[in-house]
């Protein structure tokens, strides 16, 4: 399994709430030889905030993302 062939984008929308958010999760390669899990979240329509989470393994990269992803469905974030 490749890092980059992995992007999550999780989106969550409730008219009644003015609610519109998106969250995207990628595994990427660092310039050092590790791995970051890119996570960048925020209303549709903007760019959002950023945050990378640097692991020393592939596997660490992609378990720490599928953790996040399966917190972001339990708060009601669907594949989009």
């Amino acid at each position: 399994m490749e890092p980059g062939d992995t992007p999550l984008l999780l989106k969550r929308v409730d008219p009644a709430r003015n609610m519109n958010r998106f969250y995207h999760l990628s595994v990427e390669p660092t310039l050092f030889g590790g791995f970051a899990v890119r996570r960048t979240w925020g209303r549709v329509g903007t760019w959002g905030r950023t945050r990378l989470d640097l692991f020393a393994d592939v596997t660490l990269a992609l378990a720490h993302q599928q953790k996040i992803a399966a917190q972001k469905h339990r708060r009601g974030y669907c594949p989009q």
